[in-house]
């Protein structure tokens, strides 16, 4: 008897093709990116290497690094990834909008057919949404919430409130109630959108949940990143209820 692979897996599941993954050494949310991503899409992820360092500007300015950016992404090109996400909020806001933009090119410049850094997919995704005044939560200490205010206001995009938890270490253990009491508290009748930052806070399950209470797009640093990284290679991420993921459309084929 001959074995078929269709009766098992469908037609539709043979063709993998892939998104590359940058993300910072202590990234833990494997799993969280996993959940936007379609049956016919894999990620290939790689770790930056460690920086003994805390939270900080410093650890945001090394994970930028042009040098240790453009061997990860080489690194990750292996399996022929159709895009490659930087997946790190704070080391691609941290040296401004040009600093965004170089990181971007660094990548193409080192193979990646298609990039996504986590800063300029929330830019991107605040223009899909005609959003320019949001409210931001992050889990930083206020020297590195400041440089996010400040990347936003590069694009024309206003702050009007924001609150940083303060940790240095540690981010993926925030639960899901302290995101929900912080976005409840920084929330304000003329933010447009709330941001939730860092790639290391998990928001899959309360992003839906948070709209319904607040009433207006919740956008989180995974989310964005995910959304733009399968947008680029011409896949819908997949976000039941999630504003972002109804307006995204692919652009390739």
């Amino acid at each position: 008897m001959t074995f078929d692979p269709t009766l098992v897996v469908g037609p539709e599941l043979l063709a993998q093709h892939g998104v590359g993954v940058v993300a910072p050494f202590d990234f833990a949310l494997d799993r969280e990116l996993w959940r936007w991503t379609p049956d016919d899409v894999s990620l290939f992820m790689t770790r930056l290497p460690y920086v003994p360092v805390p939270v900080t500007v410093e650890m945001a300015t090394a994970l930028s690094d042009h040098s240790i950016v453009r061997q990860a992404t080489r690194d990750v090109l292996a399996p022929e990834p159709l895009a490659v996400a930087y997946a790190c909020a704070s080391g691609s806001f941290i040296r401004g909008a040009e600093g965004e933009r170089e990181l971007y090119r660094t990548m193409r410049a080192a193979g990646a057919p298609a990039v996504a850094t986590t800063s300029g997919a929330l830019v991107e995704s605040l223009r899909l949404l005609g959003a320019s005044r949001i409210a931001v939560v992050t889990p930083y200490i206020d020297a590195v919430t400041d440089r996010l205010v400040s990347f936003l206001g590069e694009y024309g995009i206003t702050v009007v409130a924001s609150v940083g938890m303060g940790l240095l270490s540690h981010i993926w253990k925030v639960g899901y109630g302290e995101i929900v009491n912080a976005v409840s508290a920084v929330d304000r009748a003329d933010a447009e959108a709330v941001y939730i930052s860092c790639t290391n806070v998990p928001t899959y399950d309360i992003i839906a949940p948070l709209e319904r209470m607040i009433a207006k797009p919740v956008l989180t640093a995974n989310q964005v990143t995910m959304s733009s990284s399968l947008r680029a290679m011409g896949r819908t991420p997949v976000g039941p209820e999630q504003s972002l993921i109804q307006l995204t459309r692919p652009t390739a084929a």
